[in-house]
């Protein structure tokens, strides 16, 4: 059953009280570390391996700054999304309480019925307004590595993929949703030095400081603010190579997961490789992602839609 992916945004259109509930969820501020803090509480990374549907990931991690090296072998793209559950609610409540609201409502969108899609979401608990959506890798394709490092609070973590089936399910559906406890440990880690500050805003959209080189390149990426977009998404940020000749209008089109097709992996345009990126996370927030740049033309996009109207869909070359 879904447990938790963007369409939890929906509560925006189900009234102005939830629609506050998760804007408010996405003011938790940044946090820094201790300068003090000792250096070797935590592994250097965290491994997660996908091979077909599901995470093999540790079960706990230090809190504070840590970095995922998802590694996907499977066929189908996918990506890393860490919701922070809110004080005595766990995956079970999520299978039991919040799936069968997604159930109804998505199978209502594939059909084209928005209002009785919201009447299903409606049906969702009250606690889901309290989740809070905390970063994560942005898109990888198949056969393809994201290395992504997040600052993390203490608690009770789902870590997630929303990525659709042919059929309109989506991935969590199937196996891709793994509890992951935070403890209250310290990593002691440092963010990564960084090549390029990327900067996402709802209003403004993206902009970046620095000039991307080939090799590998150390991104920096700050959500100065957050909001819901007409989706119920928080904007993010993914890196795509683009093959000359590939529609970029077609992506633009296909990352909206609210339509029929969106964010479905039969329907993805082709050429187009996702290399990893920055997921949904409160304002404020602070993220890196690292990836090895080739000559060539390469996308950022948020998944929003109306991407380039936003300006949150920039391209850039990297020359010979």
């Amino acid at each position: 059953m879904p447990l938790l992916y963007p369409s939890a945004r929906l509560f925006g259109v189900i009234g102005v009280a939830l629609l506050l509930a998760i804007t408010s969820c996405k003011q938790n501020p940044k946090e820094k570390p201790d300068p003090a803090t000792p250096q070797d509480k935590g592994p250097d990374r965290i491994q997660v391996t996908t091979k077909s549907m599901e995470f093999f990931a540790p079960d706990t991690i230090p809190s504070g700054w840590n970095t995922f090296v998802y590694d996907n072998q499977s066929t189908e793209p996918h990506f890393i999304l860490l919701d922070k559950y809110p004080d005595g609610k766990t995956i079970e409540n999520a299978e039991s309480e919040v799936g069968p609201a997604f159930e109804a409502g998505m199978t209502q969108i594939m059909e084209g019925n928005m209002e009785a899609a919201m009447e299903a979401f409606g049906e969702l608990p009250e606690w889901f307004s309290e989740v809070i959506f905390s970063g994560g890798t942005g898109l990888i394709a198949a056969n393809q590595t994201a290395i992504t490092t997040v600052h993390l609070q203490p608690g009770y973590y789902v870590m997630e993929c929303y990525v659709r089936m042919p059929d309109g399910r989506f991935h969590n559906t199937m196996g891709m949703a793994k509890e992951l406890i935070v403890l209250e440990q310290d990593s002691g880690k440092r963010p990564p030095e960084y090549d390029i500050q990327i900067d996402v805003r709802g209003q403004g959209g993206i902009s970046w400081n620095g000039y991307p080189k080939a090799g590998k390149t150390v991104f920096r990426v700050e959500f100065p603010d957050q909001r819901v977009h007409e989706n119920f998404v928080g904007h993010d940020l993914n890196l795509v190579r683009m093959e000359e000749g590939a529609d970029l209008e077609a992506l633009e089109a296909w990352i909206n997961w609210a339509t029929p097709t969106g964010l479905m992996s039969s329907t993805m345009p082709g050429g187009f490789t996702f290399l990893g990126g920055a997921n949904d996370a409160p304002a404020e927030s602070v993220l890196y992602f690292e990836a090895e740049l080739i000559p060539g033309t390469y996308v950022l996009i948020s998944e929003v839609p109306n991407a380039k109207e936003k300006g949150m869909l920039k391209t850039f070359t990297i020359n010979s």
